[in-house]
């Protein structure tokens, strides 16, 4: 994304969260200032034959989200999950949908795995658990379509917005979130949409996903202690804790939702992805790739790396990622890396794939509105070779009208998105 593409600017005027260990945007705003986290033994399923046996999963009940019986058939459990934080979302924003050409608003959604749980729930009833190789495909839902197709996430939130413009799923792995949001900020900018309903949703915790990062031993195995298991930048780290979770956002023209009186969290000024072209899951320590993402994302808001008030990092947990990132805050801030404050929220509700960069940015875009730095929670024992501050334990109160926003996916994909405080908070130009 360039700005030179357009010079239209786009804030963010709704959010909806649903997040492990809280309920709705204000729940999860509370848990992460209180540094709670929400990692615990999985119970949804036996894990006992798994080498790692913990999770984050999100305390949601289709029912009282207001979804009826046909849709809760018919969705996969993330599309469930984008439609409640869809409505979450523009009931934050006071938007009046009927009011606005369908024409002119838009779907952008990240999915890593999308309906991996459904897809995987269908072939053990058609498979009879595995046993037979010949399957009889009259045993399986009647909605499989919805479920092998991942667009079809985005075209329930289609559905849901009357959303006529573009709609798109964009699925490049725990980059997703914030590439979903990097598109629709895209279109905005360019004069495609002048609405575009944004974020991402995920629902990986189930066997197969389990067993796909088990077998590369990306997830942790301190079952015994589930709380504290996701402990980014900690010397003690030993992999990530799986997640779900999603998080969805009304994003706006900014003349135009200025003129309505809309409240804005932030302004999304900048936003760039590289890869590092290297190997599926391994990074190169200098964290080059990442570093030339914050570059062209801080170039793009003409802003020098100083004017950086906070860094949410991707903070996975992993022993390669926390000092990749570490390498590439200090290429592209340099002695300023040493001086802002960095944490990561995957501390408490752990890696939800493609859906925490969305999650990531409704953290920072309420960082910006109450000038609260959240913890990583965990972080006892400092790693030598991750010597950045990054806010152990405890919130911090800081001025935070800046913040850079990272993410790292399998693949070498490499994200930064930049958002800064609004010259108006409430429909009012500062």
């Amino acid at each position: 994304m360039s700005a030179r593409a357009g010079s239209r600017r786009v804030v963010i005027t709704g959010i909806g969260v649903r997040a492990p260990g809280s309920n709705g945007t204000s729940g999860f705003w509370d848990m992460l200032t209180a540094g709670r986290t929400a990692t615990r033994r999985i119970e949804c399923f036996d894990a006992s034959r798994f080498r790692s046996q913990v999770a984050a999963a999100v305390d949601f009940d289709p029912v009282a989200e207001g979804l009826t019986p046909r849709q809760t058939r018919r969705m996969d459990r993330a599309a469930q999950f984008a439609v409640a934080c869809t409505r979450e979302a523009l009931a934050d924003s006071g938007l009046e949908l009927g009011a606005l050409d369908p024409f002119r608003r838009g779907v952008s959604l990240g999915s890593a795995v999308a309906a991996a749980t459904s897809l995987e729930a269908e072939y053990l009833v058609a498979s009879d658990s595995g046993r037979d190789w010949v399957v009889d495909p009259s045993y399986l839902s009647p909605h499989m379509f919805d479920y092998l197709s991942p667009g079809a996430m985005a075209a329930e939130v289609a559905w849901e917005t009357g959303a006529q413009g573009p709609v798109t799923l964009v699925s490049d792995g725990c980059t997703s979130g914030l590439d979903a949001v990097g598109h629709a900020v895209q279109l905005i900018r360019e004069g495609t949409a002048d609405v575009m309903v944004a974020g991402a949703a995920d629902t990986p915790i189930s066997p197969i996903v389990l067993a796909c990062f088990d077998a590369i031993k990306a997830t942790t195995p301190r079952n015994d202690a589930p709380e504290s298991a996701s402990r980014p930048f900690d010397a003690t780290r030993n992999g990530f804790v799986l997640a779900e979770g999603a998080a969805v956002f009304v994003l706006e023209e900014y003349e135009a939702a200025l003129a309505r009186g809309a409240r804005s969290y932030a302004e999304v000024t900048g936003c760039a992805t590289r890869c590092n072209a290297y190997h599926m899951t391994g990074l190169k320590k200098d964290g080059r790739e990442m570093a030339e993402a914050i570059r062209v994302a801080l170039d793009e808001s003409r802003l020098d790396p100083t004017a950086v008030d906070y860094v949410n990092a991707h903070g996975s947990g992993t022993l390669q990622n926390d000092r990749h990132e570490t390498a590439a805050f200090k290429r592209s801030l340099g002695e300023h890396a040493y001086a802002v404050p960095v944490s990561s929220i995957k501390s408490m509700v752990g890696h939800s794939l493609g859906a925490i960069g969305s999650i990531e940015i409704a953290a920072c875009a309420l960082a910006i509105t109450h000038n609260v730095v959240p913890p990583t929670a965990n972080l006892a024992e400092s790693d030598p070779e991750c010597d950045l501050d990054y806010v152990p334990v405890t919130a911090r109160e800081h001025r935070t009208d800046t913040v850079l926003t990272v993410g790292s996916g399998f693949g070498g994909f490499q994200t930064a998105m930049v958002l800064r405080r609004p010259s108006w908070t409430s429909g009012r130009a500062a």
